[in-house]
């Protein structure tokens, strides 16, 4: 009876022990973090919630007190690796979530994506949040943008929008399924060394392993789409052509290499110690986007293309620019005062000629120099580059249709000059209204400018002060530079790709407004543009042509007096108008043929 109780007992612990086993190999922990991390007050990033399997510390005392004598060795896999996959999508839906509604069945003002604001959205001033991201481990991250444009009456509209943006700091596939941690591999012993040696050892990266690229190399002279072109500088080192854009943030990424055929157009922030890096940061210089060679095909006995300034123009703390000579002097970034530099490189646009070959005949390029000053914000870049055929049609500016208008498009419009016309490469310097933003003073701070678009009806303005001792005169030169614009062009084109050598293809801005006209205090309050424009051509294919622009400019009517002494606000606002002009068609009917009979005199000779 002893015997068969102690048999019992070995029995029941055996089974207690291997019942802990398993329960402890199958062990699951579940951890979820949803966290919302604030960036700039306007983004909102999302985690997602994953599961992990770790061994915990009892798992690992059970299985030393294993009664096996001999040390476990570890479980090989039975079944081979399943094939890459992509990271699994997330579960949130970013357009489902709202970090600024804070009340439940209530409109949060301001709050772009709350579901509840139907008609409150007319009244938003701005969007309290703008973006929603999902999981930043994920390589396809799913974002929901919120923006509100102005209608024609004044009130908001809500621009939503629901996308997904690469990133690319992850790795994007991955060589398990749960893809979120790899375990340790397979210890080699005597019985698993062979299949270890087999499974690591099937390709051979070699060198000299005698294996021979089955790409066989590019034997054109001339560069192709996506080839990095190269440069040669003063010191006769080779490099290539570097087009500096933003990176994960605004600021400037110098080594950004600009490939053929490959238009870009980048913006990007830059930080500078005026007092250290004026004189000495070669990103501020004209020299370094300038003094280089570019070679015009791939072989190293291609033909070095030198860099051409096309146009140099020089902007002002106001922002007046003014076209120079590139001979006239000498351009190099000066400091003029601890928190001053002058001639600093603001903007870059190259223009790259090239021949049906694929070799670089031809670079040009435009280059705009300003002032900078000390401020804790960065200052802006502009860089561009684009590509034009040699025996194509040359693109030196950009067209706004072929030949009519384009709707969304801005207008085309030049200034008048002892030569002729004149029309800047850049196609912000153009005809522009104001540009509505939160509280923005008339008389204070730099005036923001939008382009005039065709067809799209537009109303912007801004706020007018007047101090206590104000010049009436002064005043209305001020506002009018105001509601104009710095560079106020003088002729608008009549067609989309109306060119410039052809005057009668532009039509005059037809002013009637003179200060000097109106009695008393006459300050302008308005300025108004009514663009008629037609259809021409056939009715198969009507081409839109502007035959009229006409400014209309409303000034005030009490006296200067009346407005000073800071309490008065005035709003001061800026507008434009498509009215279309066009003929309807009618219909027609040919006139009937005449028979033009005509006898000879004797024809009834002898009888008359």
């Amino acid at each position: 009876m002893a015997s068969f109780c102690a048999l019992f007992y070995t029995v029941l612990v055996n089974i207690v022990i291997n019942n802990i086993l398993i329960a402890s190999e199958n062990n699951i922990s579940y951890n979820s973090n949803t966290t919302m991390y604030p960036d700039q007050n306007s983004t909102f990033n999302i985690t997602d919630v994953y599961t992990t399997t770790e061994p915990t510390q009892f798992e690992s005392t059970t299985r030393i007190s294993s009664i096996s004598p001999e040390p476990p060795e570890p479980d090989l896999p039975e079944d081979p690796l399943p094939l890459s996959g992509r990271l699994p999508q997330p579960d949130i839906s970013v357009a489902a979530m709202c970090p600024c509604d804070m009340h439940i069945d209530v409109c949060d003002m301001n709050c772009c994506c709350d579901k509840k604001c139907g008609p409150e959205l007319a009244l938003f001033t701005a969007c309290s949040v703008h973006t929603v991201r999902g999981s930043r481990r994920l390589c396809n991250q799913e974002v929901a943008t919120y923006s509100l444009s102005t209608t024609i009456d004044g009130y908001s509209e809500l621009q939503s929008s629901v996308q997904y943006d690469k990133n690319y700091d992850c790795i994007y596939f991955q060589n398990r399924v749960d893809g979120l941690y790899h375990p340790p591999p397979a210890l080699p012993t005597d019985r698993n060394f062979d299949s270890i040696f087999e499974k690591f050892t099937s390709f051979n990266f070699s060198p000299d392993s005698g294996q021979g690229s089955a790409i066989e190399p590019q034997t054109s002279p001339g560069y192709q789409y996506g080839d990095i072109m190269q440069t040669t500088v003063a010191n006769g080192q080779r490099d290539i052509i570097y087009l500096p854009s933003s990176g994960i943030t605004m600021d400037c990424v110098d080594s950004n290499p600009a490939a053929f055929l490959n238009k870009q157009s980048n913006r990007c922030s830059r930080r500078v110690d005026l007092q250290q890096d004026c004189e000495s940061l070669s990103a501020l210089s004209m020299d370094t986007y300038t003094s280089f060679q570019v070679s015009s095909g791939k072989s190293t006995a291609a033909a070095l293309v030198p860099v051409e300034v096309a146009s140099l123009v020089l902007q002002s703390l106001e922002g007046a620019q003014t076209e120079v000579q590139f001979s006239d002097g000498d351009f190099l970034p000066v400091l003029l005062n601890p928190r001053l530099c002058a001639n600093v490189v603001l903007e870059v646009a190259y223009v790259v000629q090239y021949n049906p070959a694929g070799e670089i005949v031809n670079v040009a390029a435009s280059l705009v120099l300003g002032y900078v000053q000390d401020t804790p914000m960065p200052f802006e870049q502009v860089f561009e580059i684009r590509f034009s055929e040699e025996d194509g049609p040359e693109v030196v500016v950009q067209f706004s249709g072929n030949p009519g208008y384009v709707v969304g498009l801005p207008l085309i419009s030049a200034y008048k000059t002892p030569e002729g016309l004149s029309r800047s490469i850049n196609p912000k310097n153009t005809l522009s209204l104001l540009q509505s933003s939160v509280d923005q003073d008339c008389l204070q701070g730099p005036q923001l400018r939008s382009q005039i678009l065709f067809g799209h009806n537009s109303v912007t303005g801004c706020t007018l002060r007047l101090a206590d001792i104000t010049n009436c005169t002064l005043i209305s030169q001020v506002l009018l530079d105001v509601l104009r614009g710095q560079n106020y062009p003088h002729f608008v084109a009549s067609f989309g790709n109306s060119p410039i050598e052809k005057s009668l293809d532009w039509v005059a801005i037809r002013r009637a407004f003179n200060p000097q006209d109106s009695q008393g205090c006459g300050i302008p309050l308005s300025l108004h543009l009514e663009i008629e424009w037609t259809k021409y051509g056939t009715l198969v294919n009507p081409q839109a042509q502007i035959v009229s622009v006409k400014e209309i400019i409303q000034t005030n009517t009490s006296q200067l007096t009346l407005l000073s002494g800071g309490s008065a606000v005035l709003p001061v606002q800026t507008s434009v108008a498509f009215i279309s002009v066009s003929a309807p068609a009618t219909r027609g009917y040919r006139a009937m043929p005449t028979i033009d009979a005509k006898l000879p005199f004797d024809f009834f000779f002898p009888f008359v």
